[in-house]
């Protein structure tokens, strides 16, 4: 009885067959869809310090292939050469991807449309969280902003002090999450591990409503958030860890 040889490719006609790549890369499918690496695993070319021209220092490519921002000790009080970062490139309609994890009480956030606002020595700058919504990272079991804001609205894939995540589903300490932000023509999506978390719509009479009920009410920049702004990292005083950035315009 002679056997049958089934050669790889015309297997893939009668079953589902999946591309496997290494952490930060995309396959040939993302390629086509439109995705882009915004981060390689090496470097941070597509990065610079937010009103700088450079990575602050404590910034890190780690040999495992992540982004790690090195906490300063004593959260947001401590003292360190960091800051947030920011693509060099914006984006208005996009679809973003990556994954984070976080040190033990840690806090961090992913801000998006952000707008860079430098000051000089007569005109004071405003930080990027001024200009930009933010999707929250946080130890939802350890970090204190869990337990503050409303119901939960500063808790890990929450619209930061806004809108808190639901379903609740961040993986523990020291465990990856997956998220992906959607933003089309004003509607914002958050999901986090598999399932969407957040919905609204910017610029509309209910997030005036909702910022003017919140920390961002005088905040003009915030409020009118722009069509198009840069991916931001937040540097909160605490380790956390990021990969498999990519990103594509819808």
């Amino acid at each position: 009885m002679k056997k049958l040889i089934v050669l790889p490719m015309l297997m893939c006609l009668f079953v589902s067959c999946k591309e496997n790549v290494g952490p930060n890369q995309l396959t040939e499918k993302e390629k086509n869809d439109g995705w882009v690496l915004l981060f390689d695993g090496k470097t941070m070319d597509n990065w610079k310090g937010y009103c700088k021209n450079a990575i602050p220092s404590a910034w890190s490519v780690t040999e495992d292939g992540t982004i790690h921002i090195a906490g300063s000790g004593k959260g947001e009080a401590g003292a360190h050469d960091g800051g947030d970062i920011i693509t060099r490139e914006k984006y208005g309609n996009f679809e973003l991807s990556l994954e984070w994890k976080v040190s033990e009480g840690g806090n961090s956030g992913i801000f998006y449309l952000a707008q860079e606002i430098c000051g000089n020595d007569s005109v004071p700058g405003d930080p990027i969280w001024k200009s930009s919504p933010e999707m929250q990272i946080l130890d939802n079991e350890k970090h204190p902003d869990a337990k503050l804001g409303t119901d939960g609205n500063r808790q890990a894939g929450s619209l930061y002090d806004l809108i808190p995540a639901n379903p609740q589903n961040a993986k523990p300490v020291g465990e990856w999450n997956q998220i992906t932000i959607t933003v089309y023509k004003g509607t914002v999506i958050h999901a986090m591990n598999g399932k969407n978390v957040v919905e609204y719509h910017l610029w509309t009479d209910d997030w005036k409503n909702m910022c003017a009920n919140s920390k961002f009410a005088d905040f003009p920049n915030f409020v009118n958030t722009a069509e198009e702004g840069y991916i931001g990292l937040q540097d909160h005083g605490d380790d956390v860890w990021f990969r498999n950035i990519k990103i594509r315009r819808l």
